[in-house]
């Protein structure tokens, strides 16, 4: 081998990528980013409304320790501020849509809800409410 020919061999190793080389690694990326989006995306909401259900029933059992102590319920004027007030909570929580969890006292049964990521009542899909009720009709 010449010399001539070994330094035209360095000069294109050490050129780099060329701008095709390039564009397919960038088109290769973006499908590969795409695929796992639409994997991921549906899992995200489903997950929020899993830990909607999961928020509502420790505020559930932390309505009942309150009822242990108090002999009833919260009104549903005092709402949750109940817990926060006798159970040392730094704040209201909210759900995973950044909403405040909404408390009714029925007829001396409690009911949290969380009206979904529209924060509205009523929806379908990742905007349907979710309720105590529910979860405990649900667990029957």
């Amino acid at each position: 081998m010449t010399t001539q020919q070994t330094k035209k061999q360095q000069r294109r190793r050490n050129r780099g990528m060329t701008l095709i080389e390039i564009m397919v690694v960038i088109t290769i990326l973006g499908l590969i980013a795409a695929a796992v989006g639409v994997a991921v995306i549906p899992k995200l909401e489903e997950a929020k409304r899993d830990t909607a259900r999961l928020d509502i029933n420790s505020i559930h059992n932390a309505l009942k320790l309150y009822y242990t102590k108090a002999g009833k319920y919260p009104d549903t004027a005092t709402g949750l501020k109940a817990l926060v007030d006798t159970q040392n909570l730094d704040k209201l929580p909210v759900d995973p849509w950044g909403n405040e969890y909404v408390y009714m006292n029925e007829g001396g049964k409690p009911v949290i809800v969380s009206y979904g990521a529209d924060g509205t009542v009523g929806g379908e899909g990742s905007d349907q409410d979710i309720s105590s009720k529910d979860l405990a009709a649900a667990k029957k």
